[in-house]
């Protein structure tokens, strides 16, 4: 197959993007289906499948997303970010990633299933609604060039582009490169994904004038310690952002991660 170039990094043709076209075609013939395989009248997932999810609403840690006690609603931080600040200034994340969201995630991770970006990008529309509302561009989380060819897509760019555009914001896929194929940070130790992605990221000189001074919002498909958001929040305001925050899909909250 020959790959062209797209604002996600290289598309192969009858990649992600065309069993998306095939299934559109497919809906005008037949009824859809939903995003879990259920049937339905109209994309998306299930009743079943959706009241599985659980969805983090106020109150939440605003610089890390994590779902507060309502005890501690009137404290903007929690305990952890209180002590160590995060990179990236503020933070939200549309559910929480237990075993009902982590299919959902790795389906558009590791088994082609680029139609759930749209999905995401609308839970991440809601969820970090006065994130987006404060920023001028959206940035998606890199892949290594290596790890691209072989996933095809960069599941974080599918989530951003439609986000983007339903927000009304410039949509920024090549700010920031990831200049090293980094080992993947399931199973690590908090210590050890930080130093797995310790300048990992940078902007290129050339995409400078697109970050300097300007509100950005990072997304990814999941939060887990945090490295990888951090690395990325100081690649972008060490190359001028005037602030960075961040928009995932799901949020890990037990103490030990799960495999991603």
């Amino acid at each position: 197959m020959r790959a062209e170039h797209g604002d996600s990094g290289p598309i192969w043709k009858g990649g992600p993007r065309l069993m998306s076209l095939g299934r559109d075609l497919l809906d005008l013939i037949l009824p859809p289906a939903t995003l879990d395989g259920e049937a339905a009248l109209s994309r998306g997932l299930s009743p079943r499948a959706f009241s599985k999810i659980t969805f983090l609403d106020d109150p939440v840690c605003d610089g890390c997303g994590l779902a507060m006690p309502y005890a501690e609603a009137a404290l903007d931080r929690c305990p952890g970010c209180q002590a160590k600040p995060k990179a990236f200034q503020r933070a939200r994340a549309a559910c929480v990633y237990d075993e009902h969201s982590r299919e959902l995630v790795l389906k558009l991770k590791h088994a082609d299933r680029a139609d759930l970006a749209g999905l995401f990008a609308r839970w991440l529309s809601r969820s970090a609604a006065d994130l987006l509302a404060e920023a001028e561009a959206v940035v998606p989380v890199p892949v290594h060039r290596a790890r691209l060819l072989r996933r095809r897509y960069n599941q974080a760019a599918e989530i951003a582009r439609p986000l983007a555009r339903m927000a009304g914001l410039e949509y920024l896929p090549d700010a920031l490169v990831r200049r090293r194929d980094t080992d993947s940070q399931g199973g690590k130790s908090a210590s050890g994904r930080r130093r797995n992605v310790a300048a990992a990221f940078a902007v290129p000189p050339s995409r400078r004038r697109q970050i300097e001074g300007r509100r950005l919002v990072l997304i990814d498909d999941v939060l887990t310690t945090g490295a990888t958001a951090e690395g990325c929040a100081r690649a972008l305001l060490a190359a001028g952002a005037a602030a960075v925050s961040l928009s995932v899909v799901a949020r890990v909250t037990e103490t030990q991660a799960r495999p991603i």
